[in-house]
């Protein structure tokens, strides 16, 4: 075996000791297909007011403007599937979300596992990324083999589905590459049928400006569009329609990880709890939740919607 071939065994058997589902890998390049669409996408105003999707362009579209001489974009995946489901009479909220912020938790494993290569090989220069940063990491999950981007715009790994947050790590280390895999979705439109705001506008195509979790979680207007307010099927907080009816997830299973243990009051909370929280409970209890990124306000303004 050689020393690529190491450093490439090294690095996934690190990935699956650090609790992490999947591991794939890509050469680092631009992205010249993505930039198209990328760039369609924000000039039809899917985005709606997500105006930092409009910005690093270039740095969204090549890794090696994130990281000096970057060779190599590592993808992992995190089931965050969870074993309890919510008081089905409650509010829903995105399954994503019922523990701990996933930001915090897959940072720590990534700095682990970068901290792990350098005390092994050496000099290596590499920067992690989750969710936050200007990095198509879907599309990444993709080139490395881990899934396909199914019609719901989300990326299904053929023996996991898709509930998992996605991770990536980009180094300046050359390894050895993995190759795509094909699109298993066939002729189901399952996903497309079944979305309320009609956000799915086309395979694989997502207009983020009417997505419910656009709604719930980006929007910091505190008046939600007439036309959308009764079709959000009592989602207070995300939205998990086109993920629950597609049969791929008939393979999810529930995730291992400490951190995304549910809050109590996740599961427990009937709306009347949910009305009668004050500010100051809502801050204490949701401190390490995604929650917090709507705000109490936010949580408010959507438990008015008609459609909740």
């Amino acid at each position: 075996m050689n020393i690529t071939a190491n450093y490439t065994a090294f690095i996934k058997k690190q990935a699956a000791d650090l609790g992490f589902d999947q591991c794939g890998i890509a050469r680092a390049v631009q992205l010249d297909d993505d930039a198209r669409r990328l760039e369609t996408w924000l000039n039809k105003g899917m985005h709606g007011t997500m105006h930092y999707m409009e910005n690093n362009f270039d740095k969204r579209i090549d890794p090696r403007k994130l990281v000096d001489n970057a060779q190599s974009v590592i993808t992992l995946l995190l089931n965050y599937y969870p074993e309890e489901q919510q008081n089905p009479e409650a509010p829903k909220i995105s399954k994503y979300a019922y523990g701990n912020d996933y930001h915090e938790v897959i940072k720590a494993k990534l700095k682990v596992l970068l901290l792990r290569m350098q005390e092994t090989f050496g000099e290596v220069n590499g920067r992690g990324f989750v969710d936050s940063a200007p990095v198509l990491e879907r599309s990444w999950a993709q080139r490395s083999g881990l899934g396909w981007l199914g019609k719901n715009g989300n990326l299904i790994h053929k023996q996991s589905g898709s509930f998992f947050f996605i991770a990536t790590l980009i180094t300046d280390l050359a390894l050895e590459y993995d190759s795509p895999v094909g699109d298993h979705c066939g002729t189901c439109t399952r996903c497309l049928d079944a979305c309320p705001t009609d956000a799915l506008v086309e395979p694989g195509v997502v207009d983020g400006s009417r997505c419910i979790s656009y709604f719930t979680i980006e929007l910091k207007e505190l008046l939600i569009p007439e036309n959308m307010q009764d079709r959000f099927e009592n989602w207070m907080f995300g939205c998990d329609i086109c993920q629950d009816v597609c049969p791929w997830n008939k393979f999810s299973r529930p995730n291992k990880t400490i951190e995304f243990t549910p809050i109590p009051a996740i599961l427990n909370f009937s709306t009347k709890d949910w009305e009668a929280l004050t500010e100051e409970e809502f801050k204490k209890i949701f401190r390490h939740s995604p929650l917090k990124r709507s705000k109490y306000d936010g949580i408010r303004r959507n438990l008015r919607l008609k459609g909740i």
